[in-house]
């Protein structure tokens, strides 16, 4: 069996439950918070630094999402894979993964980072930065998602996997608005997938922990 530490409420672990969802893989879900001390503990065991997704399959440790899932294409389910076959299918699913961890998911992380410190510590110039990273990446994926469903390739994929957790929570700080109506459209198509409902519904239960106050949407 499988085994995932992770949390529910922590973004880059949807990006490897989504996978798991998608492919109809079994895995024990190992939380990691102050509920769980055993967890952590063998987490920085794994991993000294602590961060997560980590997958433990038998006697490999595998740590960092997009090779998560990777990993689980090759050893793991009999759906079909995150990342196509075809090689150029396979760079356009990577560069989006890419880009969507890089220039949306991390810089709604390094908002979020600084809201919750002490109010002397915060960095104004971070979040300016950051909003303006978003909202330059924001207009690049409105011209791509202008004539496409997914985000590479015609399916849904490692990319998409990435997308979800990165625009459910970046539209919370940094909203994608109107004036990006194929983006949003996105946005809605992902939050209406199964697996992508799942991982939502299960971190329902500590949304009042996000910082800019946890909104009750969708």
């Amino acid at each position: 069996m499988l085994a995932l530490y992770a949390h529910p409420f922590a973004s880059f672990c949807w990006k490897v439950v989504i996978a798991l969802h998608e492919r109809d893989i079994a895995f024990e879900y190992r939380q990691v918070d102050d509920q769980h001390p055993e967890h952590g503990a063998a987490l920085k065991a794994l991993w000294p630094v602590g961060q997560f997704p980590v997958l433990v399959d038998g006697d490999t440790s595998v740590i960092e999402s997009s090779v998560i899932i990777e990993h689980l294409d090759l050893a793991h389910g009999t759906a079909p894979p995150m990342v196509p076959a075809d090689p150029r299918g396979a760079l356009e699913a990577r560069m989006l993964d890419g880009i969507l961890d890089d220039y949306v998911h991390a810089p709604m992380q390094r908002i979020v980072g600084d809201f919750i410190r002490p109010a002397e510590q915060r960095d104004p110039l971070t979040v300016e930065q950051a909003t303006v990273t978003l909202n330059r990446s924001y207009d690049w994926l409105e011209h791509r998602m202008s004539t496409r469903t997914w985000a590479a390739t015609d399916r849904f994929g490692l990319a998409d996997c990435a997308a979800a957790p990165a625009l459910f929570y970046a539209d919370w700080v940094v909203p994608i608005g109107a004036g990006r109506p194929h983006l949003a459209a996105y946005r809605a198509r992902l939050l209406a997938r199964p697996s992508v409902v799942r991982v939502v519904d299960a971190a329902r239960p500590w949304r009042q922990y996000f910082p800019p106050g946890a909104p009750d949407r969708d």
